[in-house]
C-alpha cells in the first residue's frame, strides 16, 4: 500500500484511504487498485489505496488480470483478494464500487457510509459536473457535493447499466481484460484530475 506522508503537508491533503470493490476481487478491482495507486503516485499524491471483494478472501488475481496489467507495467501477482466488511469500510474515506451491486453492498453493511460510496463511473460523473475540488476544499466535502440530488433508486435494478457500472471481464478472453482495463483507467485518470487538480503542480515545488 501507499502510505501517507502527513508531515508539512496542508490539512486537505491528508493520507486518503480509497477502497476499491468489486464481486470477486479478482479481475476489476485490483487492477484498477494498481492502476489509482501508480496514478496517484505519477502526480505526488500519497494516499493508501486497497480493493476488496463481495466473495470469501484468499484468491489470486486472475491470469488475465495480471498478464494485462503486466503488459502495463504493472505487477499484480502477489494480490489476494479480501472480503469487504464493516472495518474495511470504517476505514475508508472513499469507496468506489465497480457496479450497483457494490455500491449497495455498503449501504446493506453500513447505511452511514453511502454518502463516501459511489460506482467509478457515477463518481466521474458528478464531479465532471461540478468541476474539479478546490485547493482549500477537502475530499470530504468534494464528495458531499458529488452526492446533492443523488437517487437511491438509481442504484437499484439488476444487470448492466452502462451509465453506472464497468462490465465484468471474467471467464472472457485476454482482449476483453484489455478493453476493461482501458475503460478503468480513462475513468481513474479523469477521477485523479477531479479529486486532485493541483497535486502535481504542488509535487513539483516540493522536489524542485
Amino acid at each position: 500500500m501507499v502510505k501517507s506522508r502527513e508531515d508539512g503537508w496542508p490539512i486537505y491533503n491528508r493520507r486518503i484511504d480509497v477502497l476499491l470493490l468489486c464481486t470477486a476481487n479478482q479481475c476489476r478491482s485490483p487492477m484498477a487498485e494498481a492502476m489509482l495507486r501508480h496514478r496517484l503516485e505519477e502526480r505526488g499524491v500519497t494516499a493508501t489505496v486497497a480493493s476488496a471483494g463481495l466473495y470469501p478472501s484468499g484468491s489470486p488475481a486472475t491470469d488475465e488480470a495480471m498478464q494485462v496489467m503486466a503488459a502495463r507495467g504493472l505487477d499484480i501477482e502477489r494480490h489476494l483478494s479480501q472480503r469487504i466488511d464493516a472495518d474495511l469500510i470504517a476505514e475508508a474515506d472513499l469507496i468506489i464500487g465497480m457496479t450497483r451491486e457494490h455500491v449497495r453492498e455498503i449501504a446493506v453493511v453500513d447505511s452511514d457510509a453511502l454518502h463516501r460510496a459511489f460506482t467509478l463511473k457515477e463518481l466521474v460523473r458528478a464531479g465532471t459536473a461540478m468541476g474539479p475540488r478546490h485547493a482549500d476544499q477537502s475530499v470530504s466535502a468534494w464528495l458531499r457535493r458529488a452526492g446533492q440530488g443523488r437517487r437511491r433508486e438509481a442504484l437499484l435494478g439488476v444487470g448492466h447499466d452502462d451509465a453506472y457500472d464497468v462490465d465484468d471481464p471474467v471467464g472472457r478472453p485476454r482482449a476483453d481484460y484489455e478493453v476493461t482495463a482501458d475503460e478503468l483507467d480513462g475513468l481513474l485518470a479523469r477521477l485523479v484530475e477531479l479529486l486532485w487538480p493541483d497535486a502535481a503542480d504542488e509535487h513539483h515545488e516540493r522536489t524542485a
